[in-house]
């Protein structure tokens, strides 16, 4: 009898070097950057943004982990849901579940695989802090989805894993992952 697969094992991975990258390469190339600097902070942040086109929207989560001041690695997954999505609560709540399932796959032995370079430094400053960035922003004037913020950072932090962050400090969502929604795809299913 065959063994199904998950849907996280089916995902595939990108970043501007890597194509079709398996969860297991992911998690490998992270790994190998802590082991790198073992003794430093790190953020490991997670970050959907998405782009509208003619009959289908666009969404990439980005997957960053950053060593502040000293570089980062990364890569994202696409995603194309076959219609237009003109609501802005429906993408950016569609965003963030996006962003939450790629978290909750990194709960348990993922995340402690990452840790684990890290565990002998914990006296020396090391350390692994966990963010799911919501592409959205708290000023009305300037972001239309600030309506929405505040039950978007309520679903993140219900889980008591990632902390939740928004604009201006949400990179992986509106730097990362918006730098790649911007190209169409090109066969849409």
């Amino acid at each position: 009898m065959k063994k199904q697969a998950s849907a996280w094992t089916e995902l595939t991975f990108q970043n501007v070097s890597e194509h079709g990258m398996s969860t297991e390469d992911v998690l490998s190339r992270m790994i190998r950057f802590i082991s790198q600097d073992p003794r430093t902070a790190y953020h490991f942040v997670i970050g959907t943004d998405s782009q509208v086109f003619r009959g289908y929207t666009k969404f990439v989560t980005g997957l960053v982990l950053h060593r502040p001041g000293k570089g980062a690695w990364a890569c994202y997954r696409v995603v194309v849901v076959p219609r237009e999505m003109m609501s802005l609560k429906e993408k950016l709540s569609y965003e963030t579940t996006l962003s939450q399932e790629l978290a909750s796959q990194f709960e348990g032995d993922l995340l402690s695989r990452m840790e684990e370079p890290l565990l002998p430094y914990l006296y020396q400053g090391a350390s692994l802090e966990l963010f799911i960035d919501i592409d959205a922003g708290t000023e009305p004037v300037v972001n239309k989805t600030s309506l929405y913020v505040q039950e978007m950072v309520d679903r993140v932090e219900a889980t008591g894993i990632f902390l939740a962050r928004v604009k201006p400090e949400s990179f992986a969502a509106s730097s990362y992952a918006n730098r790649f929604t911007k190209r169409p795809v090109r066969k849409v299913m």
